[in-house]
Parts: C-alpha cells; structure tokens; sequence
C-alpha cells in the first residue's frame, strides 16, 4: 500500500491477503483507485515544477505465528530486526511498527489490543494497534509495517551546494530522475521484511532440511492449539 506526500489512501486493518492482488497492476501501488488517481495527478504536477516527491508505503505479513523473535535481548527482537531491515533501503527515513505515532498520542485504555477467545479461533484481538508485534516476538496478528520515505536527492532544479574545492558556492549537478521511488520501495521491503521473518522462522525451528522445519512448525502449532 501506498500513500505519496500529500495525497491520503485509506488502508483498513481488516484487509486481507487477496485484497492485495491487484496491487501490482496500479501505477503507483495503491489500493483505492480514486487516491491513486490523485497520487498520478500529484506527480506530474510535481515533475512539471522539477520536484520530487516522498510518501510512505506499508508492508504486512498474515499467518505468522506468534513467538518469532525475542523478549529477551535487544538484538533477536523482531521489531528491531524489521525496523533496521527497512530503514537500511535507500532514502527510507523512518519505521513503525503499526499505527505507531497514533499510539503514541493516545491514552493507555486506546492504545492497546484486548484480549479474547472462542473455541474457533483461539485466543485473537479486536484491534491490531501493536502491529503484529508485542515485546519483541509476533503476537499472532497480522504484522503492519509502515516506512516513511523521503524525496530522493537528485533533482532536474539542482539545490544549492558547495564546490569541495574552491568552497564557493555552486549549484548541485542537474540530473535525469524519477519523480518518486515510493511504490518501487514498497517493493524492495516486501523482500526485506521476508528476509528478515525467514530468518526468524530458520532460527525458531531449525533443522537444515525443509520438511524439518514443516515438522517442528506443526508440532508447534498443535503445541499451541492454533486453528490451521
């Protein structure tokens, strides 16, 4: 899902794996037409004014099962794991795991994810402000991910600049450029969010053959009670 500076898209928490499968087929990979329409809009009014433009794009994860990733140390938790996969990609300037900065403003009893079961789906939650993420390790949830990314730094206007030698002042390098990078990004940390899970899962139930690792997650998932 994206979203470009200035343009808003809806992205509801109840979405579902085959609600992405258009996604690939939109220019800017957004999932409301109307928003997309207006992202389009956006960056040829920009591109015409020698712009660039930044936004924000979201990745998620269903299915997971809770327990990957540490409560215990710093470097194995999983939120940290993500968050370093995908500010590493280039121009991304910040990470939250779920609606973050939302959870941030808000008092405790909005904040957090009650707790409930039923015999058909085991323990679940109403709401997914986590994320997908509690201490460190999946609670089960789907995983929501969202990257901030900045407008990239070569421009057709060029900035102000320093030449390193003389140290006047002189204009950056005029450069051919793309508008914006934000849908090819959302690309790029879909593999670097399934990096760092398949890493999570390789480290949780090991063995060096796959059908081992089938093995020790189903009897994990029978251990747990989870529904298949």
């Amino acid at each position: 899902m994206t979203k470009i500076a200035g343009v808003a898209a809806p992205a509801p928490d109840d979405l579902a794996p085959a609600d992405f499968d258009g996604v690939d087929d939109d220019p800017v990979r957004c999932l409301d037409p109307a928003s997309s329409a207006r992202m389009v809009e956006e960056i040829n009014r920009l591109r015409k004014e020698n712009e660039s433009l930044g936004g924000t794009f979201e990745v998620r994860a269903w299915g997971l099962v809770p327990g990957l990733g540490s409560h215990v140390s710093w470097a194995e938790k999983l939120d940290g794991r993500i968050a370093q996969a995908l500010v590493s990609i280039q121009s991304v300037k910040g990470v939250s795991i779920g609606p973050a900065w939302e959870v941030a403003a808000s008092p405790g009893s909005e904040a957090h994810d009650e707790i409930f079961h039923s015999p058909e789906r085991g323990y679940y939650r109403e709401t997914n402000r986590a994320g997908g993420i509690e201490g460190g390790m999946t609670n089960g949830e789907t995983l929501i991910a969202q990257v901030a990314i900045k407008p990239i730094s070569t421009l057709t206007k060029p900035l102000r600049s320093v030449d390193v030698h003389t140290k006047e002042p002189q204009q950056a390098h005029k450069e051919r450029t793309d508008s914006t990078v934000v849908p090819a990004a959302g690309v790029v940390g879909e593999a670097m969010l399934a990096l760092v899970l398949a890493r999570a899962y390789r480290e949780k139930f090991g063995g060096d053959h796959i059908d081992d690792v089938r093995a020790a997650l189903e009897a994990y998932r029978a251990r747990l009670d989870l529904p298949a």
